[in-house]
Protein backbone atom coordinates (compact mmCIF):
# COMPACT_ATOMS: atom_id res chain seq x y z
CA UNK A 1 0.00 0.00 0.00
CA UNK A 2 1.39 3.39 -0.97
CA UNK A 3 0.69 5.99 1.69
CA UNK A 4 2.39 8.93 0.02
CA UNK A 5 2.65 9.08 -3.77
CA UNK A 6 5.31 11.79 -3.91
CA UNK A 7 6.55 13.72 -0.92
CA UNK A 8 5.81 17.45 -1.04
CA UNK A 9 8.71 19.68 -2.11
CA UNK A 10 9.28 20.83 1.47
CA UNK A 11 10.15 17.26 2.45
CA UNK A 12 12.41 16.51 -0.51
CA UNK A 13 16.05 17.24 -0.78
CA UNK A 14 19.41 15.77 0.08
CA UNK A 15 18.79 13.00 -2.48
CA UNK A 16 16.75 11.01 0.01
CA UNK A 17 19.68 10.94 2.41
CA UNK A 18 19.82 12.43 5.87
CA UNK A 19 22.78 14.82 6.12
CA UNK A 20 25.53 13.39 8.31
CA UNK A 21 25.45 16.42 10.63
CA UNK A 22 21.79 15.66 11.40
CA UNK A 23 22.70 12.13 12.50
CA UNK A 24 25.33 13.23 14.99
CA UNK A 25 24.57 13.95 18.62
CA UNK A 26 26.51 15.55 21.43
CA UNK A 27 26.39 13.65 24.70
CA UNK A 28 26.38 15.96 27.70
CA UNK A 29 26.53 14.76 31.31
CA UNK A 30 23.74 16.29 33.43
CA UNK A 31 24.01 16.24 37.22
CA UNK A 32 21.27 14.21 38.99
CA UNK A 33 21.88 14.17 42.75
CA UNK A 34 24.27 13.68 45.67
CA UNK A 35 28.02 14.28 45.34
CA UNK A 36 29.11 16.00 42.14
CA UNK A 37 32.49 14.24 42.33
CA UNK A 38 30.87 10.84 41.67
CA UNK A 39 30.50 10.17 37.91
CA UNK A 40 27.55 7.87 38.68
CA UNK A 41 25.54 10.92 39.74
CA UNK A 42 25.34 12.19 36.18
CA UNK A 43 23.02 11.08 33.41
CA UNK A 44 23.96 11.30 29.73
CA UNK A 45 21.75 13.59 27.66
CA UNK A 46 21.89 13.40 23.88
CA UNK A 47 21.62 16.74 22.08
CA UNK A 48 20.67 16.23 18.43
CA UNK A 49 20.37 18.47 15.40
CA UNK A 50 17.57 21.06 15.48
CA UNK A 51 17.10 21.08 11.66
CA UNK A 52 16.87 17.29 11.76
CA UNK A 53 14.20 17.39 14.46
CA UNK A 54 12.23 20.06 12.57
CA UNK A 55 12.27 18.02 9.36
CA UNK A 56 11.36 14.88 11.30
CA UNK A 57 8.32 16.69 12.74
CA UNK A 58 7.31 17.92 9.26
CA UNK A 59 7.44 14.37 7.91
CA UNK A 60 5.45 13.08 10.89
CA UNK A 61 2.79 15.78 10.39
CA UNK A 62 2.42 14.99 6.67
CA UNK A 63 2.17 11.25 7.25
CA UNK A 64 -0.22 11.65 10.21
CA UNK A 65 -2.49 13.95 8.20
CA UNK A 66 -2.55 11.50 5.29
CA UNK A 67 -3.27 8.51 7.55
CA UNK A 68 -6.13 10.39 9.20
CA UNK A 69 -7.67 11.79 5.98
CA UNK A 70 -7.44 8.49 4.10
CA UNK A 71 -8.65 6.52 7.12
CA UNK A 72 -5.70 4.16 6.79
CA UNK A 73 -6.12 3.11 10.43
CA UNK A 74 -9.58 1.87 11.43
CA UNK A 75 -11.62 3.48 14.19
CA UNK A 76 -11.24 0.38 16.35
CA UNK A 77 -7.46 0.84 16.54
CA UNK A 78 -6.58 2.35 19.92
CA UNK A 79 -2.92 1.40 20.44
CA UNK A 80 -0.35 3.93 19.22
CA UNK A 81 -3.16 6.23 18.06
CA UNK A 82 -3.18 9.90 19.04
CA UNK A 83 -6.00 10.66 21.48
CA UNK A 84 -6.69 6.99 22.21
CA UNK A 85 -5.44 4.65 24.91
CA UNK A 86 -6.11 1.42 26.77
CA UNK A 87 -8.83 3.30 28.65
CA UNK A 88 -10.62 4.42 25.48
CA UNK A 89 -10.38 0.85 24.20
CA UNK A 90 -11.94 -0.47 27.42
CA UNK A 91 -14.74 2.12 27.26
CA UNK A 92 -15.47 1.22 23.63
CA UNK A 93 -15.54 -2.47 24.56
CA UNK A 94 -17.90 -1.87 27.51
CA UNK A 95 -20.19 0.22 25.27
CA UNK A 96 -20.20 -2.60 22.72
CA UNK A 97 -21.16 -5.37 25.15
CA UNK A 98 -23.73 -3.33 27.12
CA UNK A 99 -25.48 -2.14 23.99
Amino acid sequence: MLLLGHPPPSLRGHGGEVPEDWRKASITPVYKKSKKENPGNYKPVSLTSVPGKVKEQLVLDVISKHVEEQEVIGSVQHGFTKGKSCLTNLIAFCDLITG
